[in-house]
């Protein structure tokens, strides 16, 4: 609670927070929708944005605001998803390798590389056109953490093999504590904002994805997303139409995740700054 009233002081994270928030409420608010997301013709087509329909109607049938907040539910359930699994990953490979070293290091710093390398974004679309009848929400999430977290697996190493260099790392090893005891005790406590930061920036880089795949067309378009809803709108030709209400909605609330996720990641990583540590030290 602490860390957290002092990022409420940064006014990024506020924004950042705030932001979040209304995402949070917006998805909550599908719990009480009066539509099937999954239904067509339910009201009537192609209206602006006027009441009971506050941002319009698409060509399908649908109301928007509601089939917003399934998408914006969703986009955010499949971009945690894929960030909890490739943190788990990430943190396991990045802690055997840093503490480990040697051949089990060479092994898994070779294999973080290694999906460094490969052309990571072809391999994903390959699975989701294979697997794109059954994907849904929690595989589409399943899928990009498997392959999202080579990345930030290497920034736990350096962090690790930082801690390992330490002084208290001897005392722990010299008094007998175990190698558990260790990364749990010691090593945790400056891993876990790290692991927190990192988790943000995947977590954007999952929405961007989820978008991108929809937009391919090689996701399930059944599902309602924001990608999906994108996609809907830009086969049906809406911009060209008018039915410019129906593209703002997705494209308005992908860019205020996006920001938020941006404004939220500066404003931790500035708070992890050691030189900025110093200097709250100093101001307290």
């Amino acid at each position: 609670m602490k860390t957290f009233r002092e990022l409420l002081k940064d006014n990024r994270f506020k924004v950042s927070f705030m932001i979040f928030l209304l995402l949070v409420v917006l998805s909550f608010l599908s719990f009480f929708s009066p539509y099937n997301p999954y239904r067509w013709n339910v009201v009537e087509r192609n209206l602006p944005p006027q009441w009971p329909h506050i941002l319009g109607t698409t060509s399908m049938g649908q109301d928007v605001f509601w089939l917003l907040t399934f998408a914006v539910r969703n986009s955010l359930i499949a971009s945690l998803i894929a960030g909890l699994v490739s943190r788990v990953i990430a943190v396991l490979i990045g802690i055997i390798a840093g503490f480990k070293g040697g051949t089990a290091d060479r092994i898994l710093t070779f294999l973080s590389d290694s999906f460094l390398v490969i052309p990571l974004f072809v391999i994903i679309v390959l699975f989701a056109m294979i697997a794109k009848a059954r994907m849904g929400i929690a595989s589409l999430g399943l899928l990009l953490g498997v392959f999202g977290w080579a990345w930030d697996a290497r920034v736990v190493r350096s962090q690790v093999l930082s801690l390992r260099e330490q002084d208290f790392t001897y005392t722990s090893v010299l008094s007998g504590a175990s190698t558990s005891s260790i990364i749990f005790k010691d090593y945790m406590p400056y891993l876990i904002p790290l692991i927190f930061a990192t988790l943000i920036g995947n977590m954007s880089w999952a929405i961007g994805m989820e978008i991108t795949l929809a937009i391919l067309g090689v996701f399930n378009l059944e599902m309602p997303t924001l990608g999906t809803m994108l996609q809907w709108s830009i086969s049906s030709q809406a911009l060209l139409l008018g039915y410019w209400w129906w593209v703002l909605a997705p494209v308005l609330f992908s860019i205020l995740i996006f920001v938020a996720l941006y404004l939220m990641s500066l404003s931790i990583s500035e708070y992890l700054d050691p030189r900025m540590r110093i200097q709250r030290i100093g101001k307290a």
